[in-house]
């Protein structure tokens, strides 16, 4: 897909009908390809959610339809996403299982959408800053994990009652013992297709989206090994059966026939609300850390209101979730793309739910001729980009501290849970910042802090530690200063740790924008754990450094 770049001094494009007017024709196109990418996601992430096909469409079609003309963002495509397919497979077993655990799981869906709405309304999108950037890192990199174990069976053509991803890792040798051959032929052109499409040159052919073209030859050969028609097959003397209601999508043959309700009947149930907050927690995190990436890609370089996203979020959500659908977020790599195929305005995010709702009503036969083991690959490739070794490396580059952190939060999340797990990875982070210097104090909570104001600039000095945990308040002393200033934020600090240096960095970028200047002082007192940038500075780190000098 080529990058379409414009100059800071064009005028961003207008809102509302008017930006619809004026620039229909590329939020159109750039619409209808992001359905041919949404359309075969959607499907794969709502069967790997325990979920109906349709259940994943319901999403897409809501989330481009409802929430794009409530959002706070411009350029997003919001849609359920691979982040929660733990998530909703976990809640739908958790409260029964099978088809009740799926209409009870829409009872949570339908309320996890409510809070979302009014953390939205609350402005309570500066809540993302609370939860560290590696932890969330961790957990999506476990997410990754999780979502290739799920799909390893499908892939394989193979039935498994094993549910713990560990316990499916380790029984890959048996599976691959029993594969079907034909459903595996079908994943592994599909999943050789993805790698491939990534050394592609050809330009016209580097436009079709990647799902496009796996959809395309795993319907080819769905329909070269007869997988429409339950039958057995010899090979090597042995016999392997193909099922065709577990070898392809099934969609209903008339839309409303999909629409199924939610069952409140687990509502006084613990189990029932630790789902609702599980579902609440990831949907909000994911929603807020993928604005605020899409909006640095944005190329008119506007700034979405996160909290307005998050509460459209909410509604679309609690849409879903009432006719049968799962949750959905604001999706990075669906933005991404949007933005990459020239998209200007939330319209194109509009098109792309009216292109899925049109395939739907008017291509199910052809939908339903789509096999699962190439949806698998699909979402086997999402889990191994969420969980990839760059990702390790990564965390390692910005410091020991965080490939920890990171680390801790992956095992957390595959041991117990989501939110158990997030929780492992702030807790390893608190003790770090003890082991660090940090005083258990208030100072961990509130930043301690004194402004020096003139008429030109003011001066912002910070004492103590600014750490994940007390940014709020610092965060509050910032937005106060006027952007026509000379800001200085003077860090007298014993510790500042990762995720403060990104945020203040990323604040100066924002500021700087605005027409005011930002100088950061106080860092060359402070050791950085590693060359990164961004790494954790410390005072005892610095002593440490000292000791070994003399």
């Amino acid at each position: 897909m080529e990058n379409t770049t414009y100059t800071n001094s064009v005028a961003p494009p207008s809102d509302g009908l008017r930006g619809l007017k004026e620039n229909w024709k590329q939020d159109i196109v750039s619409g209808f390809i992001l359905s041919l990418i949404a359309l075969p996601l959607s499907l794969a992430i709502a069967m790997a959610s325990g979920a109906p096909p349709m259940a994943g469409l319901f999403a897409a079609i809501i989330g481009g339809l409802i929430v794009s003309q409530l959002s706070g963002s411009h350029v997003t495509i919001n849609g359920p996403a691979a982040g929660l397919i733990v998530v909703i497979l976990g809640v739908v077993e958790s409260l029964g299982g099978g088809v009740a655990g799926y209409h009870c799981a829409l009872a949570a869906i339908t309320i996890s959408g409510l809070v979302l709405f009014l953390l939205g309304k609350a402005k309570a999108g500066v809540l993302g800053y609370l939860v560290p950037a590696t932890v969330v890192h961790g957990m999506l990199a476990a997410i990754g994990f999780i979502i290739m174990a799920k799909e390893i069976p499908v892939f394989l053509g193979v039935v498994s009652k094993i549910k713990e991803p560990l316990a499916i890792y380790a029984n890959v040798p048996s599976m691959l013992q029993h594969m079907n051959p034909t459903i595996t032929l079908i994943g592994a052109v599909s999943m050789a297709i993805l790698i491939g499409y990534n050394f592609i040159k050809n330009p016209v052919l580097k436009k079709i989206p990647a799902p496009l073209l796996v959809v395309t030859v795993g319907i080819l050969l769905g329909l070269v090994f007869n997988l429409q028609h339950s039958h057995h097959y010899l090979l090597n003397g042995l016999d392997y059966a193909i099922d065709a209601k577990k070898a392809l999508v099934v969609l209903p043959p008339n839309l409303t026939d999909a629409i199924a309700f939610p069952d409140w009947s687990k509502v006084g149930s613990q189990v029932f609300w630790y789902s609702t907050i599980t579902i609440v927690l990831i949907q909000g995190v994911e929603t807020l850390l993928s604005g605020a990436a899409v909006d640095k890609l944005d190329p008119y370089k506007r700034t979405s209101d996160l909290s307005k996203d998050m509460a459209a979020v909410g509604i679309g959500t609690m849409i879903s979730g009432m006719i049968g659908g799962i949750p959905m977020i604001t999706e990075i790599v669906r933005s991404t793309a949007n933005i990459s195929n020239g998209a200007r305005t939330r319209w194109s995010n509009f098109f792309h739910g009216l292109f899925i709702l049109l395939a739907v009503v008017l291509g199910s036969t052809v939908i339903n001729m789509i096999p699962q083991a190439a949806l698998a690959a699909l979402l086997i490739m999402v889990g191994y980009r969420l969980a990839s070794p760059r990702e390790f490396k990564h965390a390692l580059e910005i410091g020991p501290d965080q490939l920890f952190l990171y680390c801790t939060t992956i095992i957390g999340v595959l041991a117990t849970d989501l939110l158990a797990g997030v929780g492992i990875g702030i807790l390893c982070k608190t003790i770090l910042h003890f082991l660090k210097g940090a005083p258990f104090s208030k100072n961990l909570f509130i930043a301690k802090t004194a402004v020096i104001n003139t008429e030109e600039s003011c001066t912002l000095n910070v004492e103590g530690v600014a750490i994940f945990s007390n940014f709020l308040s610092l965060r509050s002393q910032l937005n106060a200063v006027p952007h026509n200033k000379k800001l200085l934020i003077n860090l007298s600090c014993c510790l500042v740790d990762h995720s403060t240096m990104n945020h203040l960095f990323q604040f100066k970028r924002e500021f700087e924008k605005a027409g005011g200047t930002v100088e950061i002082a106080g860092l060359s007192q402070l050791s950085a754990i590693s060359k990164h940038p961004l790494a954790t500075r410390s005072a005892v780190t610095q002593r440490v450094k000292d000791k070994v000098a003399a």
